[in-house]
């Protein structure tokens, strides 16, 4: 069996070419950090198997983040028979820093230039006969998207012979290095020590130190002079290079994109445009959808009836457990089908890093940096996922301040309620289509104002219990390029739709039960969901509510779907889920039981700041492995919801 470490920078291709060897199906995003752990694969060639780890990305073998540790450590220490380095030909001169790395530490090493196809669109001519000879190892030419050169790369890792890569760095290093090649069994090894940067030899860190401090005085990186050299020997990839930048200086799209003038409103209008899609899209499935399940349960019903089952079985299995089931499918399903392909879309083209790089320095204020931006994003389709997304994030302290704000970005969980509450109470015309531009308009500025809110609590939170400066943060802004529309498809309906809707449904089932139980079982002559009610009023008035609000919040903390069918259920005293056909009759019943204006605008504040939901909370705790860090998450959007709904309450006490 042969091992291969597949390493290469950020957006180099990596990924496509590791599901491409191994048939693996691993997501592969057109965004710096995507790959956040490793992953393991197998290929069958010539009757050898290969065995393929496909490691984080990264720009050098001395970290500075969790994501490049984890390839550092592998490539320098683990136990594998070639490094096969992916790189990118538009932006060579940077990749082969970590080539050149890599041949210091281990002399098996296959050089792979991927995306010669971009390469020759933009009339850029890589010798790769050339740099082979330079290099001293081999050097192999493909395309990864469109499958070409793969065979030749895989002959090459069957017949691979060692590299020959020698040369000299500047003289204050080379001190160093001869001097630490005396406590070390060879100069290779001595290079393995430097780029691992500890040693338990007071000497030998003494040299280390030494030579950290002449390249930071020096303001250059350790592999400068021979990127330097490998540049100027390669002419015809130097003047490829300046080729490139000249071509890319034709490109419009980034000037509007990117422009301080431009960019946002333009990320903004894209933003409603995707809701628009999404909401008008989602209508009619989630119509149809509620139909079947209602059809079908009131089948279930009549048969339980028919063959005379007791009530006290399928009642709580059909009016609790598949009523819940069935409305979370319902109302989550068809929008998340719709939104993840459409933002997937954006992410493969290259929109999302033009998005983090408008948002950057507003982040920067408030104490993180712009890749929470990307979080936020994915935050829009689903918490969990924003929570996740956070692994792109080098620092650990602006890792955690991005996981405990996502939250305060309303998921298309929230969407359905929210909705519901701007056409009862904020429409002005009767034109359906209308209504709904009106209701993607107030969306859209209920994320703005969750975005404004993230700022300042992101501020408040660097300043206080996640104190300390700002990393320092490399972004790319990778070339444009043409969506995969299956692999779309296939990635964002398997591997974001279905499995956090499966989530969604694993606990929604145990709370269907509960509400059941909750509404059916009486102590005197309330419900138990009544008596509950009574108890938070008194509260909920305060904050401009009320207890049956407030309790519905409570039981629907494993689906925020579920909140409005437990308000309608609770006022009308029913004992199972109540569906929303008419909105005119919701608003009557909602307006006879004391809502006001103000009740609606604290209703929307609380449904954007709240507690997260449960499967969001266990993925905050998987990711921080802190009680204390999830605990944070829960109360602190739980407390500025809190703050906001008495404020509003106040306010509209005294204007109205």
């Amino acid at each position: 069996m042969i091992k291969i470490a597949l390493i290469g920078n950020p957006n180099v291709g990596k990924s496509t070419l590791f599901n491409e060897l191994t048939g693996m199906h691993q997501h592969t995003g057109n965004w710096t950090g995507k790959t956040v752990g490793s992953q393991v694969g197998y290929k069958k060639y010539r009757g050898e198997t290969i065995e393929i780890y496909d490691l984080p990305g990264t720009y050098s073998l001395i970290p500075h983040s969790e994501e490049e540790k984890v390839t550092s450590e592998f490539v320098i220490n683990k136990d594998y028979d070639i490094a096969l380095i992916v790189c990118d030909p538009l932006c060579l001169e940077r990749n082969l820093n970590l080539v050149i790395q890599t041949l210091e530490v281990t002399k098996n090493v296959i050089v792979c230039i991927n995306l010669l196809d971009e390469a020759k669109k933009k009339k850029i001519d890589i010798d790769l006969d050339k740099l082979s000879t330079y290099l001293g190892t081999k050097v192999v030419g493909i395309s990864a998207r469109k499958k070409e050169g793969i065979d030749d790369l895989l002959d090459t890792i069957l017949n691979y012979p060692q590299a020959s890569f020698n040369f000299e760095y500047e003289e204050k290093v080379e001190e160093c290095i001869n001097i630490i090649c005396g406590h070390t069994s060879s100069r290779f090894e001595a290079i393995k020590t430097i780029i691992d940067s500890k040693s338990d030899n007071l000497i030998v860190q003494e040299k280390l130190n030494q030579i950290r401090e002449y390249l930071r005085d020096s303001n250059i990186n350790f592999n400068d002079s021979v990127m330097n050299e490998v540049m100027s020997e390669c002419e015809k990839i130097n003047n490829a290079v300046v080729k490139r930048n000249s071509i890319r200086n034709k490109i419009n799209l980034d000037k509007l994109l990117t422009n301080k003038l431009t960019g946002i409103p333009i990320m903004i209008i894209m933003l409603m445009s995707i809701f628009w899609i999404s909401i008008v899209g989602a209508n009619y499935p989630s119509d149809f959808l509620f139909d079947i399940f209602t059809k079908f349960g009131n089948f279930l019903k009549d048969f339980c009836i028919d063959i005379n089952i007791p009530k006290f079985i399928y009642l709580p299995l059909l009016d609790g457990v598949y009523k819940v089931l069935t409305w979370v499918v319902a109302v989550m399903l068809p929008p998340m089908a719709i939104f993840f392909p459409l933002f997937t879309l954006l992410e493969d083209f290259g929109i999302l890093p033009r998005i983090a790089f408008n948002l950057d320095g507003y982040f920067e204020k408030n104490g993180t940096c712009g890749k929470q931006a990307l979080t936020m994003c994915m935050g829009i389709g689903c918490n969990a996922v924003g929570v996740t997304g956070a692994r792109i994030i080098d620092s650990k302290r602006e890792r955690l301040i991005a996981i405990l704000t996502n939250s305060f970005i309303p998921c298309n969980g929230r969407f359905p309620t929210l909705i519901v509450m701007f056409t009862m109470f904020f429409s002005i015309t009767s034109n359906s289509m209308l209504n709904t531009t009106i209701n993607v308009l107030l969306l859209t500025l209920i994320i703005l104002f969750s975005i404004f809110i993230t700022f300042i609590t992101s501020r408040i939170l660097s300043k206080t219990v996640l104190k300390g400066n700002n990393s320092f943060f490399i972004l790319e802004l990778p070339p444009y390029r043409k969506p995969q529309i299956v692999k779309v498809l296939v990635r964002s309906l398997i591997d974001r739709t279905l499995k956090i809707l499966g989530r969604a449904v694993v606990i929604a089932a145990p709370t269907g039960l509960i509400i059941w139980l909750l509404t059916n079982i009486n102590i005197g002559n309330s419900s138990i969901i009544s008596i509950i009610s009574n108890f938070l009023n008194n509260f909920g008035l305060i904050l401009g509510l009320d207890g049956v609000i407030l309790t519905a919040f409570i039981l629907g903390f494993p689906a925020n779907e579920i909140v409005l069918p437990i308000i309608i259920m609770t006022y009308l005293s029913s004992n199972t889920m109540m569906d929303i056909n008419d909105i005119s009759l919701i608003k009557d019943l909602f307006i006879s039981n004391g809502w006001t204006i103000i009740t609606a605008i604290c209703m929307i504040i609380f449904i954007i700041f709240h507690y997260p939901c449960s499967t969001t909370l266990i993925t905050i705790y998987k990711e921080t492995k802190s009680f204390k860090w999830t605990f944070l998450s829960f109360i602190l959007p739980l407390i500025i919801g809190i703050i906001l709904c008495m404020l509003v309450n106040f306010i509209g006490t005294i204007i109205i």
